[in-house]
Order: C-alpha cells, then sequence, then structure tokens
C-alpha cells in the first residue's frame, strides 16, 4: 500500500523548494471547504497543504489594495481589514467555513454581490504562483491599472489547482458600507425575473439580485448606502417592486441563500451560468429540487439527483451555458463537466505549456483532459 505524502510548506521558498524536489504528481490544498469540486482527484505521489502560508504580506491602506499568503482565510483577512474601514467584496457562501484566498480564486467561487464588484477574477491584481518545475512567477501587483506581462491570475482563476500553485494573491479592496439594507418579495421564478428586470432597467443600484427557491420562491434584492440616503432609496425600491418586506434583526434572508447553495448530503449541485435572459427558464426546465438564481449575474447554483446531472449539463450546453459539479453525493456516479467546451484546445494548449508532465491535479478536468 503507497502512502501519500503530506507537504506543510510555511513560505515561498518551501513551496517552491517542495514543488521542485518533490518527484510526481501533486494535489495543492487548504481549508479544504471545496474538495469534493470539479473532477475527482486520480491518485497522486503527494498531496501540498498551503494552509500554513497564511497572513498579510502588504497592505496599503490609502491605495486600497492588499496582499496576503494564498492560504490565508478571506474570513480573517476581512478581520483584520475592518478596522480599516475596508473589506474584501466577496460573499461566497463557504466564507465561513473558512475558504482560503487560494481556495477562492482556484475554484471560481463567487457570491451575490459579484453583480457590483465581480468575482476573484475581478478583485485579484496580482498573484504570485510556483509553476510545475519550480519557477516562482509574478504577475501584476499593487497597482489596479497594471497591464504589463502575462495575466496569470486571470488564469488561474477556476483552474483547481492544474495550472500552479499560488502562494500571494493581491486584492482590490472596497470601503465597508455604512448601512446594507434587504428588500424581499415572495414570488415564484417567472415573476421574480420580471421584477428584477425592472430594478436592473432603473436606478436603483443593487448590490445583489437573487431568487432562492423558498416556498413558492423569494426574490432578495440587496443595496448599499449611507445612513441618510438609504431609507429613501428602499422605499422607492419597494414601489417599483410593489411591495416587500425589509429583512431585519436575526431573520437574514442570506443565509439561507447560503444554506441552497451549499446543497444537502443527499443531492448533488451543480452550478450553472448562464444569459440572465434565459438562466430563468433553463433553471425551470431542469427542475431543480432546491436552487439559487442571481438575477443579474446569470448564475445559478441547484440540487438535483445524481442520476439527472449527465442531462443538466446538456441542457445547459445547448443553452450556451457552462455547468460543473460543486458537489456530489459519496458513491454517487455524477459527471463534473457537461459537453467540452470549444475553448477546450486552448485549455489543453496552456496545461501543457505550464504544466507538460500533468503533475497538478490530476482528474480535475477529466474527461476534458
Amino acid at each position: 500500500m503507497t502512502t501519500t505524502t503530506t507537504l506543510r510548506p510555511a513560505d515561498l521558498a518551501e513551496v517552491r523548494d517542495a514543488v521542485r524536489d518533490t518527484p510526481g504528481r501533486l494535489a495543492v490544498t487548504g481549508a479544504g471547504t471545496a474538495a469534493n469540486w470539479a473532477g475527482e482527484l486520480d491518485p497522486v505521489d503527494a498531496v501540498l497543504d498551503v494552509s500554513a502560508l497564511t497572513g498579510v504580506v502588504t497592505h496599503n491602506p490609502g491605495d486600497m489594495t492588499v496582499s496576503a499568503r494564498a492560504g490565508t482565510p478571506l474570513r480573517a483577512l476581512v478581520d483584520e481589514l475592518a478596522e480599516h474601514g475596508q473589506h474584501v467584496s466577496l460573499d461566497a457562501a463557504r466564507i465561513a467555513d473558512g475558504a482560503t484566498l487560494g481556495g477562492l480564486v482556484a475554484t471560481a467561487d463567487s457570491g451575490p454581490s459579484s453583480l457590483v464588484y465581480g468575482t476573484m477574477r475581478d478583485l485579484v491584481i496580482g498573484v504570485t504562483v510556483v509553476l510545475a518545475d519550480g519557477t516562482v512567477a509574478r504577475s501584476g501587483g499593487h497597482v489596479i491599472k497594471n497591464v504589463a506581462g502575462y495575466d496569470l491570475a486571470k488564469l488561474l482563476h477556476g483552474s483547481y489547482g492544474t495550472l500552479g500553485v499560488l502562494a500571494e494573491i493581491v486584492l482590490r479592496l472596497h470601503p465597508v458600507p455604512q448601512r446594507t439594507a434587504t428588500l424581499v418579495v415572495d414570488a415564484p421564478l417567472a415573476q421574480a425575473a420580471e421584477l428584477a428586470a425592472r430594478v436592473l432597467e432603473g436606478p436603483y443600484e443593487p448590490v445583489a439580485l437573487e431568487w432562492v427557491s423558498d416556498g413558492s420562491g423569494r426574490l432578495l434584492v440587496r443595496i448599499e448606502g449611507t445612513d441618510e440616503a438609504l431609507p429613501a432609496r428602499v422605499q422607492r425600491l419597494r414601489e417599483v417592486l410593489g411591495g416587500g418586506d425589509e429583512a431585519a434583526g436575526a431573520d437574514d434572508p442570506w443565509l439561507r441563500h447560503a444554506e441552497l447553495t451549499r446543497g444537502s448530503p443527499e443531492a448533488a449541485v451543480l452550478r450553472i451560468g448562464a444569459r440572465p435572459s434565459v438562466l430563468p427558464a433553463l433553471v425551470s426546465e431542469i427542475a431543480a429540487d432546491a436552487a439559487t438564481v442571481g438575477l443579474g449575474t446569470g448564475v445559478a447554483t441547484v440540487s438535483l439527483p445524481p442520476h439527472v446531472v449527465a442531462e443538466a449539463h446538456g441542457r445547459v450546453h445547448a443553452a450556451g451555458g457552462t455547468s460543473q459539479l460543486r458537489y456530489r453525493p459519496p458513491g454517487a456516479d455524477a459527471a463534473a463537466w457537461g459537453p467540452p467546451p470549444s475553448a477546450l484546445p486552448v485549455l489543453r494548449a496552456l496545461k501543457t505549456e505550464l504544466d507538460p508532465d500533468g503533475r497538478f491535479g490530476p482528474g480535475r478536468f477529466s474527461p476534458w483532459m
């Protein structure tokens, strides 16, 4: 029986040495909050655990940028930045579970506020990465408009640890809003899509616009602003929505949104991306057991029986969208990916260029490569 070696580097030099001096295939892991996302890992010779690679490297409050090591849990970074009135504008559900900066980039995770602030792809302005031959490569920096060089940050976004080991990440920051408010409207998905269109067409500036499959369905609309201006904005929003209750106190509908995003232990969880104009009909067609639908972002998370995952992949592909598995129940046979995308030759070429021996994350993109 072969024992898999686990390596726990604590700084960049140790990451480099671990990659350079360890032969064979490597899996990269951190907090493990997305360990069963995408394709199942093939056997590896060593696991590179970057959970000890933590802490802020440089924080420039005036420039609103921060550089931190990839194993840093985002929730810890948010706590540290709060004293400066700044934060990382990402609200993916698994941040509460301890998801790390590197893991959030590698899995292309995002949350409802990506409607305004974008995903990690938009928030990351620089990375330091260790490539398969031990080379330490840097891209970008602390200048938000830096466009020099090869943009490794965007290549590594959604790469699931198959192209390199993220060691340090530079992020743009945003001010912590003075106040937020969420209006909740009971509505089935089709009606919610119509209401969302009205909001997006007007001067209401929602930060998040999501439908959740609670009961017959609920539309959640979140806005941010100053203490003085927000009440009037909430009232104008209520008028265009034809009503709606403002969430208050312990009744936080976003906790339920996060719960639905995670799914249940018995169901497979599929993340779907499609044009916002076609996404509501697509989710209805898939007939998911539970769902969250970004009516402005075009991103949905659906829970469904494992045996219908392949059919769901096919429907999404036919609608011009993308899909990936984010959870499969133990022992379930559910495909991680749907039909191959048209850009697959480019993906394979990048893999060959950056990891010619296929060392990193074998199986993550199976059966594509």
